[in-house]
């Protein structure tokens, strides 16, 4: 065998078997998948977050921009509706934009159960933490946080 084809085989092995260089993962490629509802917090009477028990809920981030949520509150609050909630369920879908420097990520709603969202472009300051993605309104008037943990 001549020489330079045993450095290319050498070379071949040697690349296959070293570890990737790790490169840090964007944080839109860390949104990427289905995280499934930890909790929902929303101000209580007194103004502190409280968690609202008894929900289940799911969020969707794919790799080509698309989004989905929905969240189901208990049979107690089937009745529920506000901006996002309608009859005790939550729902919509759309793409979603990324902005990193921010740490934004706004929703364009396409598709909801609460047709005023619809066409609204709904930015939302979020933190990877542990396993966990948490969202925030950045609305001043808007006080929630909701806690998902990766499927």
């Amino acid at each position: 065998m001549k020489p330079y084809l045993h450095f290319t085989l050498l070379f071949a092995l040697c690349a296959t078997l070293l570890p990737a260089q790790q490169k840090p993962v964007p944080q839109n490629e860390r949104l990427i998948g289905a995280w499934h509802l930890v909790s929902l917090g929303e101000p209580g009477a007194d103004g502190k977050i409280k968690s609202v028990p008894g929900l289940t809920g799911s969020l969707i981030y794919t790799r080509d921009g698309h989004m989905s949520v929905q969240i189901m509150y208990p049979a107690s609050q089937s009745t529920l509706s506000n901006d996002y909630v309608r009859n005790g369920y939550e729902a919509s879908f759309g793409s979603y934009t990324v902005d990193e420097a921010a740490h934004t990520v706004t929703h364009h709603v396409q598709g909801s159960i609460t047709p005023d969202l619809i066409g609204k472009n709904l930015t939302r300051a979020f933190e990877l933490s542990g396993g966990h993605l948490i969202i925030r309104s950045t609305r001043p008037d808007e006080h929630w946080l909701v806690i998902w943990q990766r499927e």
